[in-house]
């Protein structure tokens, strides 16, 4: 994975896009993964500890975060939403694996648990764009009243 300030680098960086582009599901469930990625940083172990167990904190903000994407989807018309929610549910998912079975590696934890911000992020940013091309489509071609 991508060192955290390249992360956060990119986090802000399709952040000022989905801000400037993206409607309200855009926006909101940038907030959410944006949220979700800050407040899971700050509840990782200790750096010796990190990783060696299910790491607690991350798992409930995951979970948080997973259920406000769910709630997100549910209720906005964008497809995006369902696959980010889906993404976030795998890496929810993840905390669980190394609860069923300690043994597992934790730099195959720390993947899996991380991996899936990026394509999150990207899906988000890509419902901006989309957001952004529909309504100038619709604005440019409705007929004048």
């Amino acid at each position: 994975m991508l060192p955290p300030p390249i992360y956060y680098a990119l986090l802000l960086l399709c952040g000022l896009y989905v801000w400037a582009r993206g409607g309200l599901p855009e926006r909101t469930g940038f907030a959410i993964i944006a949220s979700g990625s800050v407040l899971s940083s700050a509840m990782l172990a200790a750096p010796a500890q990190r990783y060696r167990g299910v790491e607690t904190g991350v798992l409930w903000v995951d979970v948080a975060v997973a259920i406000a994407l769910v709630a997100l989807a549910l209720r906005a018309d964008r497809y995006w939403t369902l696959w980010v929610a889906g993404l976030q549910l795998v890496g929810t998912a993840s905390h669980f694996v190394k609860l069923a079975d300690s043994d597992i590696a934790r730099l195959g934890y720390s993947i899996v648990m991380s991996f899936w911000a990026y394509p999150m992020l990207l899906l988000v940013t890509a419902g901006a764009y989309l957001q952004r091309r529909t309504v100038g489509a619709t604005a440019w071609h409705r007929e004048p009243s």
